[in-house]
Protein backbone atom coordinates (compact mmCIF):
# COMPACT_ATOMS: atom_id res chain seq x y z
CA UNK A 1 0.00 0.00 0.00
CA UNK A 2 2.35 2.77 -1.20
CA UNK A 3 1.74 6.44 -0.55
CA UNK A 4 0.85 8.54 -3.59
CA UNK A 5 3.59 10.99 -4.44
CA UNK A 6 1.54 13.72 -6.06
CA UNK A 7 -0.38 14.74 -2.97
CA UNK A 8 2.52 15.54 -0.63
CA UNK A 9 1.71 18.69 1.33
CA UNK A 10 5.21 20.23 1.58
CA UNK A 11 3.81 22.06 4.62
CA UNK A 12 6.21 23.48 7.17
CA UNK A 13 5.43 21.86 10.49
CA UNK A 14 5.97 23.57 13.84
CA UNK A 15 7.33 21.93 16.98
CA UNK A 16 3.90 22.06 18.68
CA UNK A 17 2.40 20.34 15.62
CA UNK A 18 5.08 17.63 15.78
CA UNK A 19 4.39 17.08 19.48
CA UNK A 20 0.63 16.90 18.84
CA UNK A 21 1.27 14.42 16.02
CA UNK A 22 3.38 12.24 18.33
CA UNK A 23 0.59 12.27 20.92
CA UNK A 24 -1.98 11.36 18.26
CA UNK A 25 0.27 8.52 17.03
CA UNK A 26 0.56 7.16 20.58
CA UNK A 27 -3.23 7.28 20.92
CA UNK A 28 -3.64 5.42 17.60
CA UNK A 29 -1.12 2.84 18.77
CA UNK A 30 -3.05 2.22 22.00
CA UNK A 31 -6.32 1.91 20.06
CA UNK A 32 -4.74 -0.61 17.69
CA UNK A 33 -3.28 -2.63 20.55
CA UNK A 34 -6.68 -2.75 22.26
CA UNK A 35 -8.34 -3.84 19.02
CA UNK A 36 -5.79 -6.34 17.71
CA UNK A 37 -3.83 -7.61 20.79
CA UNK A 38 -0.77 -8.60 18.73
CA UNK A 39 2.64 -7.07 18.04
CA UNK A 40 2.32 -3.59 16.59
CA UNK A 41 4.78 -1.92 14.23
CA UNK A 42 4.59 1.86 13.93
CA UNK A 43 6.66 3.03 10.96
CA UNK A 44 7.75 6.58 10.18
CA UNK A 45 10.51 8.30 8.21
CA UNK A 46 13.33 10.23 9.87
CA UNK A 47 13.22 13.65 8.20
CA UNK A 48 15.23 16.67 9.31
CA UNK A 49 13.84 20.16 8.92
CA UNK A 50 10.32 21.49 9.10
CA UNK A 51 8.95 19.81 5.93
CA UNK A 52 8.10 16.22 6.78
CA UNK A 53 5.72 15.34 3.93
CA UNK A 54 7.38 15.56 0.52
CA UNK A 55 7.98 13.38 -2.52
CA UNK A 56 11.34 12.50 -0.95
CA UNK A 57 9.89 11.31 2.37
CA UNK A 58 7.05 9.46 0.65
CA UNK A 59 9.45 7.61 -1.67
CA UNK A 60 11.63 6.69 1.31
CA UNK A 61 8.49 5.57 3.16
CA UNK A 62 7.38 3.41 0.21
CA UNK A 63 10.77 1.67 0.14
CA UNK A 64 10.56 1.02 3.88
CA UNK A 65 7.03 -0.30 3.81
CA UNK A 66 7.86 -2.59 0.88
CA UNK A 67 11.03 -3.85 2.62
CA UNK A 68 9.16 -4.53 5.85
CA UNK A 69 6.31 -6.34 4.10
CA UNK A 70 8.87 -8.52 2.25
CA UNK A 71 10.59 -9.23 5.58
CA UNK A 72 7.26 -10.26 7.13
CA UNK A 73 6.54 -12.57 4.20
CA UNK A 74 10.00 -14.19 4.34
CA UNK A 75 9.61 -14.63 8.10
CA UNK A 76 6.16 -16.16 7.83
CA UNK A 77 4.53 -13.39 9.88
CA UNK A 78 0.87 -12.68 9.24
CA UNK A 79 0.07 -8.99 8.85
CA UNK A 80 -3.42 -8.93 10.36
CA UNK A 81 -4.10 -5.26 9.59
CA UNK A 82 -2.22 -2.38 7.99
CA UNK A 83 -2.97 1.30 7.67
CA UNK A 84 -0.99 4.10 6.03
CA UNK A 85 -1.55 7.74 6.85
CA UNK A 86 -0.52 10.72 4.73
CA UNK A 87 0.01 13.48 7.28
CA UNK A 88 1.66 16.89 7.08
CA UNK A 89 3.96 15.62 9.85
CA UNK A 90 5.11 12.81 7.56
CA UNK A 91 3.86 9.46 6.30
CA UNK A 92 3.07 6.83 8.91
CA UNK A 93 2.07 3.18 8.89
CA UNK A 94 0.67 0.87 11.52
CA UNK A 95 0.92 -2.89 11.07
CA UNK A 96 -0.62 -5.44 13.43
CA UNK A 97 1.54 -8.58 13.16
CA UNK A 98 1.08 -12.08 14.52
CA UNK A 99 4.72 -12.58 15.58
CA UNK A 100 6.91 -12.35 18.65
CA UNK A 101 7.75 -8.68 19.40
CA UNK A 102 11.46 -9.31 20.07
CA UNK A 103 11.88 -11.15 16.76
CA UNK A 104 10.09 -8.34 14.90
CA UNK A 105 12.22 -5.66 16.58
CA UNK A 106 15.46 -7.51 15.87
CA UNK A 107 14.50 -7.93 12.22
CA UNK A 108 13.48 -4.26 11.98
CA UNK A 109 16.84 -3.23 13.45
CA UNK A 110 18.59 -5.35 10.82
CA UNK A 111 16.60 -3.57 8.11
CA UNK A 112 17.51 -0.19 9.59
CA UNK A 113 21.18 -1.17 9.70
CA UNK A 114 21.57 -3.02 6.40
CA UNK A 115 19.22 -1.45 3.84
CA UNK A 116 20.59 1.56 1.91
CA UNK A 117 17.67 3.64 3.29
CA UNK A 118 17.48 1.96 6.68
CA UNK A 119 19.04 4.91 8.49
CA UNK A 120 16.04 7.00 7.39
CA UNK A 121 13.45 4.56 8.74
CA UNK A 122 12.05 4.35 12.24
CA UNK A 123 10.31 1.08 13.05
CA UNK A 124 8.84 1.21 16.54
CA UNK A 125 7.77 -2.21 17.75
CA UNK A 126 5.27 -2.48 20.58
CA UNK A 127 4.37 -5.59 22.54
CA UNK A 128 0.67 -6.49 22.83
CA UNK A 129 0.87 -4.91 26.32
CA UNK A 130 2.07 -1.61 24.84
CA UNK A 131 5.76 -1.72 25.78
CA UNK A 132 7.97 -0.13 23.11
CA UNK A 133 11.06 -2.21 22.41
CA UNK A 134 14.17 -0.10 21.85
CA UNK A 135 17.68 -0.61 20.57
CA UNK A 136 18.84 -0.46 24.20
CA UNK A 137 16.75 -3.57 24.95
CA UNK A 138 19.10 -5.40 22.58
CA UNK A 139 22.29 -3.73 23.94
CA UNK A 140 22.72 -1.68 20.76
CA UNK A 141 24.13 1.85 20.62
CA UNK A 142 22.11 4.90 19.65
CA UNK A 143 21.76 5.59 15.95
CA UNK A 144 24.48 7.61 14.23
CA UNK A 145 24.14 10.89 12.37
CA UNK A 146 23.66 10.79 8.60
CA UNK A 147 26.80 12.85 8.06
CA UNK A 148 29.22 12.16 10.91
CA UNK A 149 30.02 9.68 13.67
CA UNK A 150 28.13 11.52 16.44
CA UNK A 151 24.84 10.14 17.68
CA UNK A 152 21.91 11.42 15.65
CA UNK A 153 20.24 12.89 18.73
CA UNK A 154 23.28 15.04 19.57
CA UNK A 155 23.63 16.40 16.03
CA UNK A 156 19.89 17.08 15.79
CA UNK A 157 19.78 18.86 19.14
CA UNK A 158 22.83 20.99 18.29
CA UNK A 159 21.73 21.49 14.66
CA UNK A 160 25.29 20.50 13.77
CA UNK A 161 24.76 20.22 10.01
CA UNK A 162 23.09 22.44 7.41
CA UNK A 163 19.67 21.18 6.36
CA UNK A 164 20.72 21.25 2.69
CA UNK A 165 23.54 18.77 3.41
CA UNK A 166 21.19 16.42 5.28
CA UNK A 167 18.60 16.52 2.49
CA UNK A 168 21.29 15.95 -0.13
CA UNK A 169 22.47 12.89 1.80
CA UNK A 170 18.88 11.61 1.92
CA UNK A 171 18.58 12.08 -1.86
CA UNK A 172 21.84 10.18 -2.39
CA UNK A 173 20.65 7.30 -0.22
CA UNK A 174 17.33 7.23 -2.08
CA UNK A 175 19.07 7.19 -5.46
CA UNK A 176 21.31 4.33 -4.27
CA UNK A 177 18.23 2.40 -3.12
CA UNK A 178 16.43 3.07 -6.41
CA UNK A 179 19.48 1.84 -8.33
CA UNK A 180 19.58 -1.35 -6.22
CA UNK A 181 15.87 -2.10 -6.62
CA UNK A 182 15.09 -4.67 -9.34
CA UNK A 183 12.87 -3.23 -12.05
Amino acid sequence: MPMYLSSATHAKVTVPELLASRDARQKRQQEWLARHAVTLVSFTVVAPGSVKDSELTRRIFNHGLRAFRQLAERSGWEIKKQSCLALATGPEALLAIAAQPAAVKQAAIELEQNHPLGRLWDFDVLTPQGQILSRRDFSLPARRCLLCEQTAAVCAREQAHPLAELLARMETLLNDADDATPR
